[in-house]
């Protein structure tokens, strides 16, 4: 029998990064047309943002070489969202000639991750975004900001708290309207959670504008989605069969699973729109497609036998 905790939202949403962040370490191609009928299934099972692909070049990520074709083949249904990831004004242009409406990108909050992924300075990568964000904007779209090692980074430890808001405020500052802050490397703790979420507010940022993106590399991921919600959030990232991964940390297990998340909501009494046995049926589906059996205790749970 659900039990609703006081303090928690009635409804959370559900923001599902399995088809882009799910599958962009797989080292196999995965076929197009399974991607278009994965997120289709996701949006039968009830999900209604589902982040499907970026427009990066795809030299730096092959398993999505294919964005172009997915968002063309894909039949989008009104009422549901399909977020891209954007990497800079190249990858808006991809966007903007396929009629994409809502795009991410993806900062850093520490100067050895920004180095690495995108070849700039903590500094250097505002202002390669903010043309991005500009033009987008006047162009009708809704732009949402991740900030990726918000808890810690393989290369520098500890994140001081003061340096993820400051990267958080100036995305918000250039024009998103959402902002994910994301366990890159899963090594996050409620305490944090409440005191990163908690600095945000005080400086300024409404908690509606804030998401969260938790990896489960020492099994906090819940945990840290408890306290998030107790914090007054309402808008979570998961990734269906908790596909994907961080290559940052030997031990990473992935994202959070869609499937853990929506059982763990359900349970408090929250309402997530999912039908959590289709989006199982989903997920198994997708483990045979790759060939490997799901991560997520949930699917493990309920497809015994199949």
């Amino acid at each position: 029998m659900p039990t609703q905790l006081p303090g928690l939202p009635e409804r959370v949403a559900i923001y599902e990064v399995g088809p882009r962040d799910g599958l962009q370490n797989e080292k196999a191609v995965v076929p197009v047309e399974i991607k278009v009928e994965f997120i289709e299934r996701l949006v039968s099972a009830g999900l209604r943002t589902i982040e499907a692909t970026s427009f990066v070049h795809p030299k730096w990520v092959p398993q999505l070489a294919d964005a172009d074709v997915l968002i063309r083949d894909l039949q989008r249904v009104d009422g549901v969202r399909y977020p891209a990831l954007v990497p800079n004004e190249r990858g808006l242009d991809r966007a903007l000639a396929l009629g994409v409406m809502d795009i991410a990108i993806f900062a850093s909050a520490t100067e050895s991750f920004a180095q690495k992924n995108l070849n700039r300075s903590l500094d250097g990568q505002i202002t390669m975004f903010e043309p991005v964000v500009r033009r987008a904007r006047a162009a009708g779209l809704s732009v949402r900001g991740y900030v990726s090692m918000c808890f810690g980074d393989p290369w520098e430890g500890d994140v001081p708290i003061a340096q993820v808001t400051r990267v958080g405020r100036q995305l918000l500052d250039l024009g998103c309207s959402e902002l994910s802050l994301g366990d890159t490397i899963g090594v996050g703790t409620p305490g944090q959670v409440h005191a990163l979420l908690r600095a945000f507010v005080d400086v300024g940022t409404p908690v509606e504008a804030l998401a969260v993106h938790f990896h489960d590399t020492y099994g906090q991921a819940l945990s840290n989605t408890l306290a998030a919600l107790q914090a007054g959030l309402s808008t979570v990232d998961s990734s269906a069969g908790g596909l994907g991964g961080c290559p940052y940390a030997e031990s990473a297990t992935g994202n959070l699973a869609t499937e853990d998340l929506v059982w763990h909501l359900h349970g408090l009494g929250i309402d997530t729109g999912v039908d959590l046995e289709a989006l199982v049926r989903t997920s198994v589906w997708m483990s045979k497609a790759l060939g490997r059996p799901s991560p997520s205790r949930v699917v493990q749970a309920m497809s015994k036998g199949e």
